[in-house]
């Protein structure tokens, strides 16, 4: 005759499965009834926490965890509430020795067989490696907030110190947009004026007399409305730095005016009878090519050998393309913080495409552009369809919605760089910042044939 086996022998044996299932997942997990007390605690989960589940098990869950969201944004709470799972946001919880341990969670709702709702489930695995490796590569690809592992950057991070450290004019030369001010912000911080003040005046679309008193101020009864004196840019950055932005644009009139500024190292302000001197640094920016219009007799040579003590010439975004993936992360970082977002990338396929355009408005265009995914963009990654199509790249000859793929951009990327440095496979590899066997392998892999 065939024993029954007692139902309270099966219970047991469901429940020890089911630990031994929970025990072999390399993720926490732990369970939590709808009063946010754990019911179950899985061997990981105790290995992250060094909670034990027999410590765990019937205490509240943010008495466990202690993460920074429990109070405010607990995300169990959010998805009991919502109905809705969240995935892989990024959080930081206390472990039981009080260590700060950043972690990924996941959350979903618990229900029984027939719909009922039980609780809530929560995933969660240690993200500290991948933290650490991300700062070492921030660390390594940045400097006073420039991001980039451009070689040219690179190499404009070993001189910064001494230019700054100089007091030299400098004249910073480079399209709109790729982070001129950054430059000379750095050039500031690093040098023995970092404790005056840094101001920057732009000279754009400013008529002669706007600008003369912008840079060096009124006196009262310069001019009607004038009631009181107003410091100009020179007074407001003494014994600190001046940037003054887009110099090129600025009239023969003025230039006259500060060529006798930087010569004497006196300034009028409107309306003054007496010159005023300054001890202030000049870091002039520009998006134009000064040396070419001196000689063409648009900007005096005079003022251009006086501002040019040492240039400093920054790529546009199209020449760094190795840099995209470092500034997106960044800007994602930023968003986040900014916008309590939880955006954890983009898609491959929207990688592809951000690799494949050009950026005529450099660092800040691809800047607008991740703010732009991030208003359509709820969490996850960002895809295709958070992006602005102005910016999509098609492939020439091919079906009018076929998106180059990331493998195709990368080999146009470098077969471009190897044009542009004559076939040199050396030199691109070092504009590229790969060892020149990882050139090799990619120019095989990508199946680029090389001139004889």
């Amino acid at each position: 005759m065939k024993r029954k086996t007692p139902a309270k022998q099966k219970e047991v044996n469901s429940s020890d499965e089911q630990n031994i299932i929970l025990d072999s997942i390399a993720d926490g997990v732990f369970t939590v009834d709808k009063d946010w007390r754990i019911t179950s605690f899985n061997r990981a989960a105790e290995e992250i926490t060094r909670v034990s589940r027999r410590e765990a098990v019937g205490q509240l869950c943010k008495d466990v965890l202690k993460a920074d969201v429990c109070e405010s944004n607990c995300c169990l709470r959010t998805t009991m509430k919502t109905g809705k799972p969240i995935v892989n946001k990024k959080v930081h919880i206390i472990d039981a020795q009080g260590k700060k341990i950043p972690i990924s969670i996941s959350t979903a709702l618990l229900r029984d067989s027939k719909g009922k709702l039980l609780g809530a489930v929560e995933t969660f695995r240690d993200i500290s490696v991948e933290e650490d490796l991300r700062k070492a590569i921030h660390a390594k690809y940045s400097f006073e907030d420039i991001i980039s592992k451009n070689h040219r950057i690179l190499q404009l991070f070993d001189i910064l110190p001494d230019i700054a450290a100089s007091g030299s004019t400098v004249l910073i030369e480079g399209e709109s947009g790729t982070g001129k001010e950054l430059f000379a912000r750095a050039i500031h911080n690093l040098s023995p004026r970092k404790k005056h003040p840094f101001v920057a005046v732009n000279c754009s679309a400013l008529p002669d007399t706007l600008l003369e008193s912008e840079l060096f101020g009124y006196k009262a009864g310069a001019f009607t409305d004038a009631r009181k004196d107003k410091p100009g840019r020179f007074r407001l950055a003494e014994n600190g730095t001046l940037l003054i932005d887009e110099i090129g644009e600025i009239t023969p009139a003025m230039q006259v005016k500060l060529l006798r500024v930087l010569q004497e190292k006196t300034y009028e302000p409107l309306g003054a009878t007496e010159s005023i001197e300054h001890n202030v640094r000049i870091i002039a920016a520009t998006n134009k090519d000064l040396d070419m219009l001196a000689r063409e007799g648009h900007f005096r040579e005079d003022l251009y050998y006086r501002i040019y003590v040492f240039k400093i010439s920054l790529p546009p975004l199209r020449e760094r393309m190795e840099d995209i993936p470092l500034l997106i992360d960044h800007f994602i970082t930023r968003f986040n913080a900014m916008q309590k977002k939880n955006i954890q990338g983009v898609s491959e396929e929207a990688m592809s495409i951000l690799m494949s355009y050009n950026y005529p408005g450099n660092i800040r265009e691809l800047a607008n552009i991740i703010e732009y995914a991030f208003i359509l963009c709820k969490g996850g990654l960002i895809e295709k369809k958070h992006l602005p199509e102005n910016i999509f790249f098609l492939k020439p000859d091919h079906d009018e919605n076929e998106i180059v793929s990331l493998r195709d951009a990368e080999a146009g990327y470098l077969l471009k760089a190897l044009k542009q440095n004559n076939w040199d496979r050396l030199k691109t590899a070092r504009q590229l910042g790969m060892h020149k066997s990882t050139l090799y392998r990619k120019i095989k892999s990508f199946g680029i044939k090389l001139p004889s």
